[in-house]
Parts: structure tokens; sequence; C-alpha cells
């Protein structure tokens, strides 16, 4: 198990690597120039030349790269060009907002993505399970930000029973940081919701038709028992994997979600970045999103081995 720690902790610091080089070229090839968006629409050639040459910006490209590789294998991500402020200290500030979000959604979509998976499975070729899959089909296909303006339509502004936008930190109260939570939540995790679901059923009608499964039924064993304890626990490795897939589909999702809502987190952060063309917020932001990323999918795969004693690494 050791062993297979570290061989997947040393392919993660590659993937790592190519994924900062990826980043780093794709923005300096795209089109746009920080130094003009800093100057302003009436700044002459001669003042963006100038703004160009303090950020480092007339540098040959292996300079930029190599600077920003050493100051960030010690542990700086940079300074903001248009804030002055070091990348780190930026995202700390916006990370509340999107860790709160981030874990309502997942807990949320996995305690119902599941539920309603045993039940579609449980009660397969019935209502309930046809219901589900027109449910699936409408949480596959429309886009995050049309829920979200759906939600806050009916409940905000219609219902007024929630807040149109915005966000409150924790330290205001439990029940103001749920309720500023609550549409953003939902919206988000309607996709997820629908694809555990689906990757729950598939899985629990193949495992309820092994032998064991009767065996049990004919022993006596109660309903949940059954579907719980022997037949969700053989069909937990499809789901455990999506839902290490959800977190790549989380990334994108909460920075179309905290735009609709207004919320100030890093998804809100990275997209001013990017109009912005604030490099260092946004080679830091993805380089952390990728280490998360890594990490997530090795705890996916040591916990195989926790659900399915057969897997051994």
């Amino acid at each position: 198990m050791a062993s297979y720690i570290i061989r997947r902790m040393v392919s993660a610091i590659a993937v790592m690597a190519m994924v900062g080089t990826l980043v780093f070229l794709l923005l300096r090839l795209s089109p746009g120039d920080p130094a003009a968006i800093i100057a302003g629409d009436g700044a002459t050639p001669d003042v963006i030349a100038g703004i160009q040459a303090k950020l480092g910006l007339n540098d040959p490209l292996p300079v930029q790269f190599a600077r920003w590789a050493f100051h960030l294998l010690r542990g700086d991500f940079g300074i903001s060009i248009f804030t002055g402020r070091p990348v780190l200290q930026l995202i700390s500030q916006r990370l509340e907002p999107t860790i709160s979000l981030s874990i309502l959604t997942m807990f949320s979509s996995v305690m119902i993505g599941i539920s309603l998976g045993i039940l579609a499975a449980w009660r397969a070729g019935h209502l309930v399970d046809r219901a589900l899959a027109a449910f699936a089909a409408i949480g596959f296909s429309v886009p995050v930000f049309v829920v979200g303006y759906f939600l806050i339509y009916w409940f905000a502004i219609r219902m007024r029973w929630l807040p149109v936008q915005g966000y409150a930190p924790i330290e205001q109260g439990l029940v103001p940081w749920i309720v500023h939570l609550i549409l953003p939540t939902l919206a988000l995790s309607i996709f997820y919701i629908a694809l555990i679901a689906r990757i729950t059923r598939a899985s629990m009608l193949e495992v309820l038709s092994e032998d064991y499964m009767r065996t049990a039924a004919a022993k006596g064993a109660s309903t949940i028992s059954m579907l719980v304890h022997h037949a969700l626990r053989n069909a937990g490795v499809p789901i455990l994997t999506v839902v290490g897939v959800c977190f790549v589909y989380l990334i994108s999702g909460a920075i179309i979600t905290e735009t609709v809502f207004n919320i100030p987190g890093v998804g809100r952060l990275i997209v001013d970045a990017i109009n912005n063309r604030d490099y260092p917020i946004i080679q830091g932001v993805l380089i952390l999103a990728s280490g998360v990323y890594v990490l997530v999918n090795l705890a996916v795969d040591l916990t195989y081995t926790l659900i399915d004693p057969r897997i051994r690494y």
C-alpha cells in the first residue's frame, strides 16, 4: 500500500507539472494584454510598454516560466497584477463560500442520489423508476445557470422565501448561512443527483440479480438489510467512482453557480481574473484545483479497499 501511494504521489507531481506548463503557455498565447487593460482605453503605446516592462511581460516566455516555476516551488503563487496582493491571500479569502457550497452540494447529492437510485432499483419498471428516468433526463440536459435563474425567479422573486443572491459567512449564524446556500446548492446538485442516482440504479440492478441476494431473501433477511447491507456495499465501487468524477464537474459548476448567485467565492475570483487577464490568479487557482482533483482520485482509489476487500494495491 505504501509503495502504491508513493507511486501515485510521484505521478501526481508529474501531472501537476504538465498542468502548470499548459496553463502558463495557453494564458500567454491567448488574446488580450493585461497591461492594456490596466492602462485603460485611452493609454498610449509608451504607457502600455512601460507597464509591460514593470510586470515582466516583455521577457521571453522561457524566462517568465522559469521565474514563475521557481517561485511556485517555494510556495509563492505570485502577486496579483491588478490588486498587488499575494495570490494565496486572495484565494484564502474566497475559500469559505466555495468550500461551503461544495460540501453541501456533494453531501446532498450523495445522500439523495444514492437513496433515489436504491429506490428505483428496488422498484424497477414501476412508476418510481420511470419518474427517476425522467428526472435524470432533465438533470442531464438543463444547464446549471438555467436551473439557477429558474430557482431565483420562483423561490426568491415570486415566492420571496429565500434571498436572491449573496452569501452570509457562517460567523453571522448558522441560519443565515444555510438560507443563502439553499438555492445555489439546489441548482448545482440537480446534475449530480441525477448522475449518482442513475449509476446507483444500474449497479444495484446488477447486484440484485446475483444468487447470494436470492439466498439472503430465502434466509428471511429484511428488505432494508438486503438493499443496504448486502446490495449497496457490493455495488459501491462504481458509485464511489462516479462520486469522485463529480468533483471534476464541481469545479466548473461552482464557477457558474457563484456567478449566477453573486457568491464571492473562488469561482467568481477566477472569472474576474480571466476578464482582467490576471495571470497569477488564474495559474494559482488552476494549480490548486488540479492538486485537489489528484488527491480526491487518490482517496477514492484507497477507499476501494474498504468497500471491496478483494481489491489490493
